[in-house]
Formats: C-alpha cells, structure tokens, sequence
C-alpha cells in the first residue's frame, strides 16, 4: 500500500490547480527551494516505512531563513484515517529535525481539516486561501 499523496490519484488530478495555487501562495510569501508532489515541480522527498509497503511524501516542501518547512493540502478526502497517519508522521517527522510543519485549506474544507486535526490532538493554525 503506497500512500504517495494520501489523495488519491482522481482526488490529486481535481486539486492539482489548489496545490499550484497554494506553491504560487507560497512563493508570494518569499519562500524558497520549494518542491511540490505535482507535475512541474520536483517532487520532495519520500518516507518509506522499514518493511517496505507504506511510502509517504509531503505535498509541498520549501525554505524560509534556512529553516525546512513541509506544507500539506488538506481537501475533503474519503480516507481521512490514511491523512490523519501522514500528518502525525509528518508532525513528529518536523519536530524531531527542528522544522514546521503546515496546514493549507479553502473554504469548504474548514470543519473538515479542524475535526481532522483535532482527532490527533494536533493544534495547528490554518493557512486558508
């Protein structure tokens, strides 16, 4: 089971315009080396669990004043178990090497990633675009 972008592949192809959106935020935002799980952009850096069978990446990474920055898009999803996993590895991921780690929504979305978050005892401050 490969969770590449927990979206997945026709939930990715209906939000690749949010996610060029959200990298063109960013770099408004005056951040740098920014690396997206989409076309056109170079993808970040996978996590492959030891056993081999779980692959995570992050939907966006990128830097600000040397510090590492992982960026995730969270849209309604039919499997918010799966993205709930990737946020916690993604959180502790962060917090062990010293980086932040973000949260992207838009309007429709909001109770949605909050219920989310809130069911993994993450506090997170939304960027809502």
């Amino acid at each position: 089971m490969y969770i590449r972008s927990i979206m997945i592949q026709t939930e990715k192809k209906e939000n690749t315009a949010f996610i060029k959106e959200s990298v063109n935020y960013l770099k408004h935002l005056g951040f740098e080396n920014i690396k997206a799980d989409v076309e056109g952009y170079e993808s970040p850096k996978s996590y492959v669990k030891k056993d081999g069978d779980v692959k995570i990446t992050p939907d966006i990474t990128a830097t600000k004043r040397t510090r590492k920055y992982y960026f995730e898009i969270s849209l309604k999803s039919d499997k918010p178990r799966l993205l709930k996993s990737k946020w916690r590895f993604i959180d502790v991921l962060s917090r062990m090497n010293d980086h932040r780690f973000r949260i992207i929504t838009t309007k429709g979305h909001y109770k949605f990633t909050n219920d989310l978050l809130n069911d993994i005892n993450l506090h997170k401050t939304l960027i809502k675009l």
